[in-house]
Formats: structure tokens, C-alpha cells, sequence
């Protein structure tokens, strides 16, 4: 898929505020500093598209961005760790939750996980969930550029070897490095390959 055009839409405090159209949307999420904004604009092509934040956790709202006018890619609140207040925690939560698991447009959701961590038990715990709540999604290993081919391997082995223990079937995975540009192609390819069977 090559990306022509990709623009900011409209940044919603709830799921019922979400733009009021059919498009098909790609949700994409991970702890604080996973490199979520990176790995957004890296896909479209788009420096500035996503905010990158020296500090973790700056998103707080549901990100709509348009691409190629055919479909979104939301940039959903990271979990887990930001320096945040007991309530604005669970606000964000509720608010995460309420548009996975009621947004009919909503096609997959891109777990992201830091490639350079032993599997994290939150991580494991949304993965989990995702999978209770039969919600299809795809696990992006992100910052690969850190780490040797080698033990890139063993630790995207380790992870499914960890999901082995709840999961029949892994769900498809990929290695990416925004500084690179690595996994681009697999993931847009992965979206055009949905969206046409749609």
C-alpha cells in the first residue's frame, strides 16, 4: 500500500464523539513510550502527523488520522505507566475500553510491545483481554534498531513462548524500528490485504 495522503481528523474525549462514518479503522496502542507516535508517522510517511513526546503517556484522547481518505488509523492513550493521578487513569481506561469493545468500525487493533523488555505482565494482561473479548488485533514488536538480529529473535520468541501458555493460535506479529523504517511494508500491506476483503 503506498500512503498518498494521511491528515489529522479529530481528537474525541469519548467513543460517541468518534467521526460518524463507515470507514474502516486500525487502532493503535502500547504502554507509555512504547514509540507509538514514531511508529505512526514512520508508517505515513508523515514526520509530524502524531505528536512525539519527550515525556511518556501525552495522549489522552482518541486520535483520528485519515488516510488516503479510504480509512483511519486511531492513535489510541498508552497503558500502564505516566506520571497521572489514580482517576485519570481509570478515566483513560474506561475511555479505552468503551471504544474497543464498542466501535463497529474498528477492524484491528496493533498491540505494540518495547522489543527490548522481557514480556511485561501488563502487556500479557491486554493481550489477554483483547482475546476474552474476541477483538482481533496484531502484536508490534517496536525499537528493533536497538538490538542484534539475533536477539531480536530470541525475544519475539519469548513473548510467543509466554502466549503459548493462554493461546492456541499466536496472532500475527511484527518487528519494526521506526529510525529504520523497518515492518512499514508488512504492516500496510497486512491493512490493504483486510481492507480489500472487506
Amino acid at each position: 500500500m503506498e500512503i498518498k495522503n494521511s491528515e489529522f481528523v479529530v481528537s474525541s474525549p469519548v467513543v460517541s464523539k468518534c467521526p460518524d462514518d463507515n470507514k474502516p479503522e486500525y487502532a493503535f496502542i502500547g504502554r507509555s513510550n512504547v514509540g507509538k507516535s514514531s511508529l505512526i508517522n514512520m508508517l505515513c510517511n508523515h514526520k509530524g502527523l502524531a505528536k512525539t513526546s519527550a515525556t511518556p503517556g501525552k495522549t489522552l484522547l482518541i486520535n483520528h488520522f485519515i488516510i488516503n481518505k479510504e480509512w483511519y488509523l486511531v492513535d489510541l492513550p498508552g497503558y500502564g505507566y505516566a506520571r497521572r493521578s489514580k482517576s485519570v487513569q481509570q478515566k483513560l481506561q474506561q475511555m479505552i475500553m468503551s471504544y474497543i469493545l464498542q466501535r463497529e468500525q474498528l477492524i484491528n487493533v496493533f498491540v505494540l510491545i518495547d522489543i527490548r523488555h522481557e514480556p511485561q505482565k501488563i502487556d500479557v494482561e491486554f493481550i489477554d483481554w483483547l482475546g476474552q473479548s474476541n477483538i482481533p488485533f496484531s502484536i508490534v514488536f517496536t525499537k528493533a534498531d536497538k538490538l542484534t538480529a539475533s536477539k531480536i529473535s530470541s525475544n519475539v520468541n519469548s513473548y510467543l513462548e509466554k502466549l503459548k501458555e493462554t493461546w492456541e493460535e499466536l496472532p500475527p506479529y511484527f518487528v519494526t524500528s521506526s529510525e529504520k523504517r523497518i515492518g512499514r511494508d508488512e504492516i500496510l500491506d497486512y491493512i490493504e490485504q483486510i481492507n480489500k476483503k472487506l
